[in-house]
Formats: C-alpha cells, sequence, structure tokens
C-alpha cells in the first residue's frame, strides 16, 4: 500500500512526458538550425534561429497571410456550423414536422461516407458555381455537419418542453426562446461543438488541397506540405509551421476550457 504512492506518481509522470515531450521537442527544433534538428542527443534547450526561421518562412510560403487564410476559413466555418447545427438540432428536437424522422435518419446515414467519396460531386458543384481557387469554395462545405446536427438534437431533446411552452405563453417568439434559453442552457454542448469544428477547419489538407490554385490563397497545412522538396526540405522551418498550426487550437482550448469538460461531461451523463 505504501509503494502505491510512488508508483502512481511515477506512472502519471511518465504519460505526461510522453503527451508532453514530443510537444517540447517540437518547439525547441523550431528554433535550431536545419541541421541541428536531427542531432542525437536532440537538443531540448532554445537555439537561437527563431527570427531566422520565421523569415525563412515569410519568404517561403508568405507566413502571415496563410495564417490570415486560416484563421478566416477555420473561423467563419466554426461560427457557420455551430449556427446551422443549433438551428437544425432544435428543430429535430423540438418540432414535429411530416418526415422529421426520415430525415434525421437520413442525415445520419451520412455520417458512414467516406469524405473522400465527397470530393469529385463537391468539386463538380464548385466549379459549375465558379467558386474555385476562392475563400467559400473551402468554406461552404464545413458549415453543415451532419455530427454536428445529431449533438444538438440530442442534447436538446432532454430540455423540458414546459419550459419552453411558458417562454412561449410569455410572448416570446422562437428565435427569442433559442437565444434566451436554448443556447445558455446547452453553452457547454455548444463549445465542445464549436472547438471540435474549429479543430477540423483548422487542420483540414486534402480539399483545399484540390479546391485551391493560387498560393496566396493556401492555407497553413497546404502552405507547409509546399516546404518539403523533391530534393532539400528545411525542416527547421516545417516544424516551425507545425508549432504555430498548433498555437491557436491550444489557445481557444484554454478559453474554452471549462465549457469544453462541461460539455463532455453533459454528453456522457445525459440519456
Amino acid at each position: 500500500m505504501k509503494a502505491r504512492g510512488p508508483l502512481l506518481t511515477l506512472l502519471l509522470a511518465g504519460a505526461f512526458g510522453l503527451c508532453v515531450g514530443p510537444f517540447h521537442w517540437l518547439a525547441m527544433a523550431a528554433t535550431q538550425d536545419d541541421k541541428d534538428v536531427f542531432s542525437w542527443p536532440p537538443k531540448l534547450l532554445p537555439g537561437g534561429h527563431l527570427m531566422e526561421n520565421l523569415q525563412g518562412l515569410q519568404e517561403s510560403i508568405g507566413l502571415t497571410r496563410v495564417l490570415l487564410n486560416s484563421v478566416l476559413v477555420a473561423g467563419v466555418q466554426t461560427v457557420g456550423a455551430v449556427v446551422v447545427s443549433v438551428l437544425a438540432g432544435y428543430a429535430f428536437a423540438k418540432f414535429d414536422f411530416r418526415g422529421r424522422d426520415l430525415f434525421f435518419v437520413l442525415l445520419l446515414s451520412t455520417l458512414v461516407i467516406p469524405d473522400t467519396v465527397m470530393l469529385i460531386p463537391i468539386f463538380r458543384m464548385m466549379t459549375e458555381l465558379g467558386l474555385i481557387d476562392t475563400y467559400q469554395s473551402v468554406i461552404l462545405p464545413g458549415l453543415v455537419t451532419p455530427f454536428g446536427i445529431f449533438l444538438m438534437r440530442q442534447a436538446l431533446r432532454s430540455m423540458p418542453d414546459e419550459l419552453l411552452d411558458a417562454a412561449r405563453v410569455d410572448g416570446a417568439g422562437e428565435l427569442r426562446v433559442l437565444w434566451r434559453i436554448v443556447i445558455p442552457v446547452n453553452r457547454p454542448i455548444i463549445a465542445a461543438l464549436a472547438l471540435f469544428v474549429f479543430l477540423g477547419g483548422w487542420n483540414q489538407f486534402v480539399w483545399p488541397l484540390i479546391a485551391l490554385r493560387s498560393p496566396e490563397m493556401y492555407t497553413l497545412p497546404v502552405a507547409t506540405a509546399t516546404l518539403q522538396g523533391l530534393s532539400t526540405t528545411n525542416y527547421a522551418q516545417v516544424l516551425l509551421a507545425g508549432a504555430i498550426a498548433a498555437v491557436p487550437v491550444m489557445a481557444l482550448f484554454l478559453v474554452l476550457q471549462r465549457q469544453f469538460i462541461s460539455g463532455l461531461l453533459a454528453g456522457a451523463t445525459k440519456e
């Protein structure tokens, strides 16, 4: 029994090292010269080439521009997908209309379709609309997320109808009920959904690679892929781009941490 405490501490320290160690090496390698990235033993202290690598990224991929592109795409997708998911989830959960269950089953069936299968239909659609190589071509396909609609529908089903009916009796319209009651009560679930959607929009690679043609339109993942040349690759710059890409996601998680954890616990306990 006495050895359980130190053993548990050791196991937790090992797990912490396995989780944090790669990120620490990534951050330190991003400050090194290219020839020192894969040196052994690995350099685990900051190097003196951070500004040089930043300047190299700015010259090679236009770091500022691609960062703004990624923020725009992921931000608009997150806001749009959350709005659509809340509205559609509210309709599926609280309104009884003809074909509701059929539409919901069809929506769920799209979850089993691989994303790669949809690339050609979406590409043809965007081509017909003349949206290839625009922000709209990357943003629009991510505005409707079947998982988000399903998540919100399941969360809103647990809300008592009497609470909503009381607001309607007091003269509140559906949008007011949604804004004043539904959204505040389900804020943790919405925050968790926003984090998942932002992570997907920020990291998406295949579709932006297909839809975007101009380097000034590239998002950060696509621009980072262009750093890998056929003969020479500056891995310090590649790792720096990866470290920069991780910062917004980590910052958003820290901001929404309490809501995110509450949302996960709420989803785990609701029937």
